[in-house]
């Protein structure tokens, strides 16, 4: 495969899925490409971009969890399974981000995978945003699998594979995740059709 190719590739890949901003939540935004390839229908994906701002409308109006000193929060919504990721001070902040969130209209299921933890640096977000380009690259890439159904998220070197898979893609999909340099650990949050 040719730089250049790779290099549109991981473009692509960061088009389709965008990146976190490390702010106190960050949704994923999708384009009309990656609409086509979706399992979810076109009402799905429009409710699981509302069930983000939602999330983020709920947990801002607590002044606490919104100071940046406190929480850096990122949700990610995929077919009505609602992902937390990131940091908090306290386990009563990481608490109360769940708890703001678990009776959203549309919203399935909470994964709560917000660490108890100081705050990530700059740096570590900039390198999160780096392994999830390369893994989406890497299933962008890669024949066996449509990278474009799965939704990729980093997070303290913790990479979220998130859509709607067979068993056999979501072992792909891992395993290629998992021979990603900077993979640190492998979170699967997926849907399965078999």
């Amino acid at each position: 495969m040719t730089a250049i190719r790779m290099a549109l590739i991981a473009l692509l890949g960061s088009l389709l899925y965008g990146c976190a901003t490390p702010v106190l939540l960050a949704g994923a935004t999708g384009s009309g490409a990656m609409a086509a390839h979706d399992r979810r229908t076109a009402g799905s994906q429009i409710d699981d971009q509302a069930i983000e701002m939602k999330a983020f409308a709920r947990m801002t109006r607590d002044a606490e969890l919104a100071e940046p000193e406190n929480a850096h929060i990122n949700t990610v919504s995929f077919n009505g399974v609602l992902l937390l990721s990131g940091e908090t001070r306290t386990a009563e902040l990481r608490r109360r981000a769940e708890e703001y969130v678990s009776d959203i209209p549309g919203v399935r299921k909470v994964h709560n995978e917000i660490e108890v933890r100081e705050l990530a640096r700059i740096g570590a977000r900039t390198r999160d945003s780096w392994i999830t380009t390369k893994v989406k690259t890497k299933l962008l890439a890669n024949e066996a699998v449509d990278g474009t159904r799965i939704k990729v998220f980093t997070e303290s070197g913790t990479v979220y594979l998130m859509g709607i898979v067979t068993r056999g893609e979501s072992n792909l999909a891992t395993s290629i995740a998992s021979d990603t340099n900077g993979v640190k650990r492998i979170v699967r949050a997926f849907e399965y059709l078999d």
